[in-house]
């Protein structure tokens, strides 16, 4: 039986990333947060980003997100060159291709967790029901509860399910777990990893923490904005086989 990560990579990459670079301010200011990065991201692969404060992690996944720009390089996701685009156009690219789940879950108040998944259906091109993402991350009996009567782990598996409402082709994650527990933050990655093996989608974490690693297909760590170590794990660990 061939692996994953073997399947992965005979397809042609989601992202090709040349020589990417990004700096901060000018003169005495200047802070390089990437420095020649080169990178391949493949539909289906599930990525962990590794390194400490300040190694570029973040500014990688913003990035990939359509969030910033370069400054230098070359980043083109499926022909789509968003190294060069305006605005508008990685506007239109963040709403249709990328889902986003933070430390944070960012969840409205007054709405329910079916009303805030809805708020990202009601501007997708082909969005699933909320209801429909709700029962992928295991929800489907707390859809008419409120932010304040979920759990933390509850609220972002909310927060994960808006983001996959829309279908994304890309789910960048950064610090899902940062601010759960063991038991929980367990329960939000196997909502991550059943996101990725069921829809294909291209899923990046962001994580301080190693265990995480031994899930992904490949691991990546930063240092001083440059990739300074890459492994590829044979398979990827079922995810209430880590321990922290």
């Amino acid at each position: 039986m061939k692996s994953g990560q073997e399947t992965i990579a005979r397809t042609e990459p989601v992202f090709r990333v040349r020589g990417l670079g990004k700096t901060y301010g000018r003169g005495e200011a200047e802070v390089r947060a990437l420095a020649g990065v080169d990178l391949d991201l493949h539909a289906s692969e599930l990525v962990v980003l590794l390194g400490a404060s300040g190694s570029g992690k973040s500014t990688l996944l913003n990035l990939l997100g359509g969030l910033d720009v370069p400054s230098t390089g070359g980043l083109v996701y499926r022909g789509w060159d968003l190294a060069k685009a305006d605005e508008a156009a990685l506007t239109r690219y963040r709403r249709d291709v990328v889902g986003f789940v933070f430390q944070f879950y960012n969840l409205i108040p007054s709405l329910t967790a079916r009303e805030n998944v809805a708020l990202i259906t009601e501007i997708a091109r082909d969005p699933m029901r909320p209801e429909d993402a709700l029962r992928l991350v295991g929800l489907e009996a707390r859809m008419d509860h409120f932010p304040a009567q979920l759990s933390g782990g509850e609220q972002q598996r909310v927060a994960i399910a808006r983001a996959i409402a829309k279908r994304p082709q890309v789910l960048l994650c950064d610090e899902p777990t940062g601010a759960l527990d063991l038991r929980t933050g367990l329960v939000v990655l196997e909502a991550i990893e059943r996101i990725n093996r069921e829809l294909g989608t291209l899923t990046v974490i962001i994580t301080h923490n190693a265990v995480i690693a031994d899930m992904a297909d490949r691991v990546l760590h930063l240092s001083d904005g440059r990739i300074d170590q890459e492994r590829t794990n044979p398979r990827r660990a079922a995810v209430d086989a880590l321990v922290w």
